[in-house]
């Protein structure tokens, strides 16, 4: 059987992450048992007299962590649920729709490193599906696990409900084998413990979501019970093409006068924010994160510059990055957004990249089979400090101004806002931020150790934050407090989800920018199709709330106003609502500065050949 030490290790995000392949024999179900500790204690808490396909998956999902899960009730997938509910020792979460519901699931992952959601067939599934498409961009685990058809009814001319009304009612596993890494139907028991192992396992290893498509009829129908699970790592790095990579590195690296590092968001999903602080200790050079990595590296370090973001960096850092003769990248993403309109200056003949499989030097030659943190590791113990960037960058610094105390009766301004904000953050904290000037105003914040952040930014969903609150909610309640800032525009879209919090008391502080329209696309490119109809959020709330819990929402025209609500809040036992009141045009110079930029790579002519990092 092999050396079955280490079968599962639970990750920096909470969650159970397999680590060596073996063959499970069925003949020696309890050696299997007392060999896996994790294994153990998963199926020790649930162990139902009949093993089902629904229970066994409801065991699968308990085992890599899954305590609460995400769900709407339809029919095909009515007794799936009943199947999932008898494991006990998971929390089913019921959403206002499927959209909502994969957003939610995408913010539990975030902070739990696995997350579930539970669709009905078609209706359900292609609502749900633009979440998916988000959580696949940014390398975030999520199952996704679809009600479909009676078994009997697949390659019939049937005419089914929830479906076209055509005889292929294939369209929505096709469109899900787009957005995720692994999709398998299960019309028959056979071959159904593999395809939900097979899901697992890609899950795990890609990170990115998977979907199952579960027949209706077979939910209940009997299964073997489940062995130990584990997948072959097949991500091992090569030792050869390591070393290789490592003395390109430092060659690079020695013939460089003032390198710098920065940060990337794949560092989080491939496992490599340790290293990465590694390294930043080992070399001693300016360090920066791009805007979707904020939160990935402590701001406190001695060598952090701050957000590299092109011409909306934070003071100081775009010259010193831009200005270096080498710059190390770790899990980049470069779009459209991150480089504003393709604006930075970079090069790529001074650039290396950490890839998640592969490390890029700048002559472009590549070495692959290379994990990112292996590769961190490793060059970090041999790389000989530069501390001339960082030099550089405290000549060129200057503190950002702090905003004068306001007279306590004037309107509500935004930077006063976000100052106050900044004053009571800590690491007790998690801010979910929303697509929309609030991206540029949380990159201002200066974030206390521990105090984690989160955005969209790839995808860039408008409405993401609501749900993704709840789910971020849910899989730190007890461990930090989310505080959601969001604007009205975004609110709209997904607002009904504020019940869902308030039913499972999940207890966050909801920061409501409210400039009536969708501020982000004014400064792209306005019109009257950016202006939203006002709503009475207080009222809303409480609406929401139906005076079942001690909720409470309130509206902040003035800066007093607010500086007293946030206050409460801070301290307060429930789910806080924040209205703040803001003029339309009360926005960061940043957006105007990205949004001008962003307009002009919109609207630029066709050219056949143009060079992109």
């Amino acid at each position: 059987m092999g050396d079955s030490k280490g079968i599962l290790k639970r990750s920096a995000e909470d969650a159970l992450e397999p680590e060596v392949g073996l063959e499970c024999k069925m003949s020696k179900p309890m050696i299997e048992l007392t060999r896996s500790t994790s294994f153990h204690q998963s199926f020790s808490k649930f162990a139902p007299d009949k093993w089902t396909v629904g229970t066994y998956l409801a065991g699968r999902m308990f085992e890599v962590g899954i305590r609460e899960y995400f769900v709407v009730p339809g029919d095909y997938n009515l007794t799936l649920l009943d199947e999932i509910l008898k494991n006990e020792e998971m929390q089913m979460i019921s959403c206002c729709n499927e959209l909502n519901a994969g957003y939610a699931a995408d913010g539990y992952s975030r902070a739990k490193g696995v997350s579930a959601v539970f669709v009905t067939f078609t209706v359900g599934g292609l609502s749900a599906i633009n979440a998916v498409a988000g959580a696949y961009s940014d390398d975030l685990p999520m199952l996704v696990v679809s009600g479909g058809i009676n078994s009997n009814d697949i390659g019939s001319n049937r005419v089914l409900h929830h479906t076209t009304g055509l005889a292929n009612k294939n369209q929505q596993f096709e469109m899900f084998q787009r957005v995720t890494a692994y999709a398998a139907n299960i019309t028959h028991v056979n071959g159904a413990k593999h395809r939900i192992d097979r899901a697992f396992q890609i899950m795990l290893r890609e990170k990115k979501p998977v979907y199952l498509e579960i027949s209706c009829n077979l939910s209940a129908e009997p299964l073997a019970a489940p062995c130990p699970f584990y997948y072959r790592n097949v991500t091992i790095s090569s030792e050869e093409a390591l070393e290789l990579a490592v003395r390109a590195a430092q060659h690079f690296w020695s013939e460089a006068v003032k390198p710098v590092i920065v940060g990337g968001p794949k560092m989080r999903s491939f496992h490599a924010i340790n290293e990465f602080e590694m390294l930043a200790d080992a070399a001693q050079c300016g360090v920066a994160v791009m805007p979707n990595a904020k939160g990935m590296f402590r701001e406190d370090h001695e060598g952090f510059m701050g957000t590299y973001w092109g011409s909306v960096s934070s003071p100081g850092c775009c010259n010193i990055v831009e200005s270096a003769d080498l710059y190390i990248f770790v899990g980049p993403v470069f779009n459209d957004y991150t480089t504003v309109g393709y604006s930075t200056l970079l090069k790529k003949s001074k650039m290396m990249v950490v890839h998640p499989d592969r490390v890029t030097m700048p002559d472009g030659s590549q070495f692959g089979i290379i994990k990112m943190n292996d590769f961190l590791a490793r060059f970090a113990k041999v790389v000989t400090p530069n501390s001339m960037s960082l030099e550089a960058y405290r000549r060129v610094y200057e503190k950002p101004q702090v905003p004068s105390n306001p007279d306590p009766s004037s309107p509500l301004q935004v930077k006063h806002l976000m100052a106050r904000l900044q004053g009571v953050l800590g690491p007790e904290h998690a801010l979910v931020v929303e697509t929309g000037d609030a991206w540029f105003n949380g990159q201002r914040l200066k974030l206390p150790r521990g105090c984690r952040y989160e955005f969209q930014m790839q995808y860039g969903s408008i409405g993401w934050a609501v749900g993704a609150a709840l789910g971020m909610s849910l899989a730190l309640k007890g461990k930090q407090r989310t505080i959601l800032l969001t604007g009205d525009g975004s609110f709209q879209m997904t607002a009904q989800e504020m019940s869902t919090l308030i039913r499972y008391d999940t207890k966050p502080i909801v920061l409501l920018l409210n400039n009536r329209g969708y501020t982000i696309e004014v400064e792209i490119h306005d019109g009257p199709y950016n202006n939203t109809k006002n709503w009475n959020y207080v009222k809303l709330i409480e609406a929401f709330n139906d005076n079942e819990t001690n909720a409470k929402a309130v509206r902040c025209d003035t800066d007093s106003q607010f500086a007293d609500a946030l206050k409460e809040a801070i301290a307060y036992d429930g789910l806080y609502f924040i209205e703040a009141t803001l003029d339309r045009d009360d926005c960061t110079g940043e957006l105007l500065e990205w949004g001008a930029r962003v307009a002009a790579a919109n609207s630029r002519k066709h050219k056949d050949n143009e060079e992109v990092l």
